[in-house]
């Protein structure tokens, strides 16, 4: 062999040594980015909404709460809450409602209030506001509301709605935020369903000291929930 041709060949190999390193670089490069594309898809639609407290049934509650609200997309938002029969919200017994809540024990908040009485005093306040706070991205602001059956069934009825609505308009007039209008929630449960037993005087509530049965039931329950309805 010529050395011009040994010239040439050494040529054309120092040049095509770098362009296939290049190439397969380049190849390499593409694929991790596609890989970390399909992994950023996959973190976008992964969702708190599939925690283990978003049972098909308090799936079912949370769009009927939120329907009756005009929560849900194309509602309007607002406060136009309207009474909800539990009875109908919840094709359950009370105990089975209420233990549909059990889960979020770390997370809801129990706001009590004096007998025949719908104000807030300042440690349900104070407790309502933390409540509000501890939104974790999720989408729904639950108020549910109930009284111990010291009178009448129309009565109960009534001092559990103004219970939660007692909620409702602190909300609105500490914080201001719009996006009250779109999240929360109301349910008032009166005295005939989802009675609490006294289990739940142990959850995260505004009053401190002995807890009965009457007690934990002049109440409302507020928690943020965030499930795919």
């Amino acid at each position: 062999m010529s050395d011009t041709s040994k010239r040439w060949i050494l040529l054309v190999a120092a040049l095509a040594i770098p362009l296939v390193l290049v190439v397969t670089s380049a190849a390499s490069a593409q694929s991790r980015l596609g890989a970390s594309k399909s992994a950023t898809r996959d973190v976008a639609t992964a969702s708190v909404a599939n925690d283990a407290y978003c049972t098909p049934e308090l799936k079912a509650i949370v769009r009927r709460v939120a329907g009756a609200c005009g929560l849900l997309e194309g509602g309007g938002g607002g406060r136009g809450c309207q009474p909800l029969q539990a009875k109908k919200v919840a094709a359950l017994s009370g105990r089975d409602f209420n233990a549909m809540f059990k889960p979020l024990m770390n997370r809801a908040h129990i706001i009590q209030f004096d007998s025949t009485k719908a104000e807030l005093d300042p440690a349900a306040r104070a407790l309502v506001e933390k409540a509000w706070s501890d939104q974790r991205g999720a989408s729904f602001f639950f108020i549910v509301s109930r009284s111990s059956p010291d009178g009448d069934e129309q009565y109960n009825e009534a001092l559990s709605r103004d219970r939660a609505k007692s909620v409702l308009d602190y909300l609105d007039q500490k914080f201001h935020d719009e996006d009250l209008k779109k999240e929360a929630g109301l349910l008032w449960l009166g005295e005939e369903f989802a009675q609490l037993s006294d289990e739940f005087c142990s959850w995260n509530r505004s009053r401190s000291g002995s807890c009965s049965r009457a007690d934990i039931n002049r109440s409302a329950f507020v928690a943020w929930i965030d499930c795919a309805i």
